[in-house]
């Protein structure tokens, strides 16, 4: 199997009806890829709808993403993502769900992506999720009809976190509450404090804090994996 990570990201722009804008949180890709390239993996790109999605939270006082969006190869990839039905699950080690607030609204729901990250995951790959990253789990169903968050432990920005942040009755749902309705062990710590778990080739980490731990917990159950 090649060694390559897939980062999915959401495709919408509009945080409800605030008139901000919203998408994927840049760091929640940015270190991570960082993490993965160190550690010898590549990194493609997938969107709910294909093409450029749009992006959220830039710090360009961080050099590890001023790097990642200057990247010419980077930003050619950013540029013109696949749609999930494009994309084969055999071609991945991994999919890495993004955060970003955008992903509430267009994760859930899209059956092609659910279906890839099933894919990659009944192949004996790892599904991993940050922060709102979470959301494209929500509607994984594995062969046997059950969620592939059932039974697991799972971290997401919590329900606290949420109301932390003014968006409560923004969202379309609470991420947190629509997980352990699926029957997700929920796990956290403090609001924005870093926290991170793997169970079963699964794994999830609560806010932005959280997501080069999740990275390193993906290549060190990649690694046991081909051990």
């Amino acid at each position: 199997m090649a060694k390559k990570i897939l980062f999915a990201l959401t495709s919408h722009g509009t945080l409800g009806d605030t008139g901000r804008s919203t998408g994927f949180y840049v760091p929640e890709v940015a270190h991570p890829a960082a993490v993965f390239r160190a550690a010898g993996y590549e990194v493609a790109y997938v969107s709910v709808r294909g093409g450029q999605p749009p992006q959220d939270g830039y710090d360009a006082g961080d050099a590890v993403q001023a790097a990642f969006l200057a990247d010419p190869a980077t930003a050619a990839a950013l540029a013109a993502t696949a749609a999930p039905g494009e994309l084969s699950p055999g071609d991945y080690d991994a999919v890495f769900f993004a955060g970003g607030h955008g992903a509430m609204w267009d994760l859930p729901g899209c059956a092609p992506l659910a279906g890839l990250a099933a894919g990659v995951y009944e192949r004996g790959g790892v599904v991993a999720a940050v922060c709102h990253g979470p959301a494209g789990l929500v509607d994984i169903r594995l062969g046997d009809g059950s969620y592939l968050v059932e039974g697991k432990q799972v971290s997401t920005f919590t329900n606290e976190e949420e109301q932390a942040v003014g968006l409560t009755e923004v969202v379309p749902f609470l991420l947190e509450s629509r997980l352990a309705e699926r029957g997700a062990k929920i796990t956290k710590t403090a609001n924005f404090a870093a926290h991170a778990v793997a169970d079963q080739r699964l794994v999830t980490g609560q806010n932005p804090a959280s997501a080069v731990r999740v990275a390193e917990l993906v290549v060190e159950q990649l690694e046991a994996r081909a051990a």
